[in-house]
């Protein structure tokens, strides 16, 4: 092998190299972006009498590495006998050719029921009742390997009589472009090694 043709190799090796990071995989391409994020959403005033009790909940998306996702909101039972509830919302996720996170989930939201006969009290919610199911799906970025940034969700509506799994079907609701940012929730023994 002459001088040249070893040179030539060398050279074309080096271009390989320095050409492979700028052509790596970028958002959620790369799969690092599985696991268990958080975002917080605070409620000033959760009686509406100018009480100004504060709540703060969170919302807990799990993205698991075979493409089921679920996102739990802490403040579902918060109120319930007031303000109605929910339940988990389930789906999936699927990455798209641009590097960004596509996430549809389903869940179903309650109301309260009323009995005015109840011991001659008027309005006493003594239940809960399906009201709607929704569908809603979400765009993240994935911002680095511990945040993912919601940038649009938009949700379809159906009645409760109606079939919340038919992408078509239901009333599609306006686009949300709130940006959110969701913190991964990172294993750390720190707190059993605190004195």
């Amino acid at each position: 092998m002459s001088k040249l043709t070893k040179s030539m190799l060398a050279l074309i090796g080096l271009l390989v190299f320095t050409v492979m990071p700028a052509s790596a995989q970028t958002g959620c391409k790369n799969g690092k972006f599985v696991g268990s994020y958080t975002s917080l959403a605070s409620f000033p005033d959760i009686w509406g009498d100018g009480s100004n009790i504060n709540h703060t909940f969170v919302n807990q998306l799990n993205l698991n590495s075979d493409g089921n996702a679920f996102e739990n909101f802490s403040g579902l039972p918060d109120l319930m006998l007031s303000a109605g509830s929910g339940t988990l919302s389930v789906g999936s996720w699927q990455c798209r050719p641009d590097g960004k996170l596509v996430v549809t989930l389903i869940s179903a939201g309650y109301g309260t029921t009323n009995d005015a006969a109840l011991h001659g009290i008027l309005n006493v919610p003594v239940d809960l009742f399906l009201r709607f199911h929704a569908r809603t799906t979400y765009l993240f970025t994935v911002t680095d390997d511990n945040t993912l940034t919601r940038i649009q969700s938009r949700s379809r509506l159906y009645q409760p009589s109606t079939d919340p799994t038919d992408p078509n079907g239901g009333t599609l609701r306006p686009l949300n472009t709130t940006i959110v940012d969701y913190k991964r929730v990172v294993a750390s023994d720190a707190d059993l090694l605190a004195p």
